[in-house]
């Protein structure tokens, strides 16, 4: 006989409804009462509602409830209470759509936050077997680092309690501890890191979030391209159900090719300067070209109706790609735009540890310069790099973002279990 734990005799969810129709007597349904109307009682989790038709017992909305009933005609019926928990504060008004969410249960029941992160659930399923179809090895690397990264716009948090006179960082992207696995042999790895940055908020910004990062060794850029291109079709499509997508009103279709522009010929096709002109400007006056770029050409992109690569940035902005071997006034780097939303910053590798280095001490003097924290430069790094670090190329993408983008959803927290703002 099946005990009290045994899992058989434990009381289904609504969201198992599917998979109990039309089974042979009777069945226990436990979740929360939203609604009661005469005889009739509707029990929902996170994800589903189910509606019984109640012959023993009474509930009222807010209740925590088990219900045994029986399929009859293909619905509930003949329900019975076994278990009622009224809550200390019983509260289910779906609220204001404009106005934040008042409970968890009107957060994930009726804003329809469960629903996505079951959604968000199957993305990373879908991420995992892509890359694990491809040969990627699935690693993961600390989130406390000696360095946190030295880019001018990315600000990192201390980690309190460090040992004394070595302090670590939460990581704001995996990519050292990454390729140092590359220059030990790894060739191909990916990771869905929690990644962390200061001053990140809004709707496409949260302080914590979730990066899929990826590298090939002994790769070009152009294959990571094509990894990213067939990545965020294969997974905005299976959540949104169609190949074609809004964002903020405008439709973009993913299943045509997606459009690779360089930033000099997006300059030049949206900002009224040459390309010339363009790469020239990112180190002349660094304020207008970023002003050109997204108050001209990204709104100009987000209306093209496609998802469309911006490549070769001019070399101020390598950050930690190389130089175009073909134009070293560019380096190899693109980012991808799926509308208005910019979901990923991919490179083709810097190998080189004498010019990584010199790259890093002058971040380290332009953020001393401009008040910011200065981080040390990771050494381990760059004896990685001079250890040998095979060419490679690598991607890192939003995840919280790609998951907006398959859902239609406004907001990056309509999408995550709790965003700063509901913490």
């Amino acid at each position: 006989m099946p005990t009290s734990t045994d899992p058989l005799s434990l009381p289904f969810a609504p969201s198992d409804l599917d998979t109990l129709a039309g089974a042979p007597g009777p069945i226990r349904m436990a979740g929360r009462v939203l609604e009661v109307v005469d005889d009739e009682v509707v029990l929902a989790d996170a994800f589903a509602r189910v509606t019984i038709t109640l012959a023993e017992g009474s509930l009222v909305p807010a209740d925590l409830a088990v219900v045994e009933a029986s399929f009859v005609a293909g619905k509930l019926a003949r329900g019975r209470v076994i278990e009622r928990r009224a809550p200390n504060t019983p509260n289910v008004s779906p609220g204001a759509a404009s106005e934040i969410p008042k409970t968890e249960t009107e957060r994930l029941v009726f804003r329809g936050v469960g629903g996505a992160l079951r959604a968000r659930a199957e993305a990373l399923a879908e991420v995992r077997s892509f890359f694990v179809r491809r040969g990627f090895l699935e690693v993961e690397t600390p989130s406390m680092v000696p360095c946190p990264g030295l880019d001018l716009h990315l600000d990192a948090f201390g980690v309190e309690g460090a040992p004394e006179g070595h302090p670590l960082w939460l990581i704001t992207s995996p990519e050292y501890q990454m390729k140092r696995l590359l220059a030990g042999g790894v060739p191909r790895c990916f990771q869905l890191a929690r990644c962390y940055r200061r001053g990140e908020i809004g709707s496409r910004h949260n302080p914590e979030f979730t990066m899929l990062e990826w590298y090939r060794a002994f790769a070009p850029m152009d294959a990571v391209v094509a990894d990213t291109e067939e990545l965020v079709r294969s997974v905005v499509s299976k959540l949104a159900g169609t190949s074609v997508i809004e964002v903020e009103g405008t439709r973009v279709d993913l299943a045509a090719p997606f459009e690779r522009v360089s930033v000099g010929e997006a300059f030049a096709r949206y900002a009224g300067t040459s390309a010339d002109e363009a790469i020239t400007m990112a180190s002349a006056d660094e304020d207008r070209f970023f002003r050109l770029l997204v108050e001209e050409v990204e709104p100009k992109l987000a209306r093209l109706g496609r998802p469309v690569f911006l490549v070769e940035y001019p070399a101020p902005f390598a950050s930690l790609a190389r130089l175009c071997p073909s134009d070293p006034r560019v380096a190899e780097r693109f980012e991808l735009y799926v509308g208005s939303l910019e979901v990923c910053n991919g490179f083709g590798e810097l190998t080189d540890p004498i010019e990584q280095r010199a790259r890093f001490e002058r971040d380290q003097a332009q953020r001393r310069a401009e008040g910011k924290p200065v981080y040390p430069i990771d050494e381990r790094f760059l004896a990685a790099l001079a250890e040998g670090m095979p060419p490679a190329a690598g991607n890192a993408l939003g995840i919280d973002r790609l998951v907006t983008l398959g859902l239609g959803a406004r907001a990056i927290g309509d999408v995550t279990a709790f965003p700063y703002a509901w913490l």
